[in-house]
């Protein structure tokens, strides 16, 4: 069972307009560039993306998104590309804005098929609008529903070709909750290792989780960053 294919665009020839994507990391910490390009040399649209915020720059997202790619957008904070906010002023952007904590559970419950979960963040604001409010203990609290995708981008710092995981610092944010969520996960990987050479106690997400890998060593234009 070898799971590596050779390019971001093999990796995602089968993506479908309207899919929804999940994509991992926190700013650009152990956020998947080269799958991101991949997606945009597709050609895929009508997309929903859910990510932790929009991008940085004009690479990756905001460049995705300024293509016109982009239907919606599930984020805790998309102020961070200048493009968004021209898009969504202008009517051509949708968003559901998702406070960063409730978005992480929101994406683990869709991976541990969770119908949904009560929190007491958003509670009295216009988050908590159109949503089931309950008193439990005499505190109020939000039902918020499970985010599962079609698609996840994720980034990991090493694999094995089965598909087992490592991430290194920040990069294990978003990710792994990501690679349960999704019906089909890519992984860009810094580099892959024989079967057997990685520790199992090291392994964060197992290769269960895993449909396609891409090596991807970091080198310009995709630098490395983790905190």
């Amino acid at each position: 069972m070898d799971k590596r294919v050779a390019t971001a665009a093999e990796a995602l020839a089968d993506v479908k307009d309207g899919s929804t994507v999940l994509v991992g990391g926190f700013g650009q910490v152990g956020h998947p560039m080269a799958l991101i390009d991949g997606l945009i040399e597709h050609g895929a649209k009508d997309l929903t993306i859910v990510c932790n915020n929009a991008g940085i720059g004009t690479s990756g997202l905001p460049r995705l998104m300024k293509l016109g790619r982009v239907r919606k957008i599930v984020c805790s904070y998309p102020r961070t590309a200048a493009v968004f906010s021209e898009l969504y002023a202008a009517g051509k952007l949708e968003l559901e804005i998702t406070p960063q904590g409730t978005l992480a559970e929101r994406i683990r419950a869709g991976g541990a098929g969770i119908g949904g979960f009560y929190t007491r963040t958003g509670v009295g604001t216009l988050l908590a609008e159109g949503k089931e409010t309950r008193d439990i203990g005499g505190v109020s609290y939000v039902l918020e529903l499970p985010l599962k995708g079609d698609l996840a981008l994720i980034e990991a710092w090493e694999a094995d070709r089965w598909g087992n995981l490592i991430f290194r610092g920040s990069g294990q944010n978003f990710n792994p909750i990501m690679a349960t969520a999704a019906e089909k996960t890519v992984v860009q990987v810094q580099k892959v290792h024989d079967l057997g050479t990685i520790e199992p106690t090291a392994v964060v997400t197992p290769s269960i989780f895993v449909d396609r890998i891409v090596e991807i060593p970091y080198a310009p234009p995709y630098q490395a960053i983790s905190y």
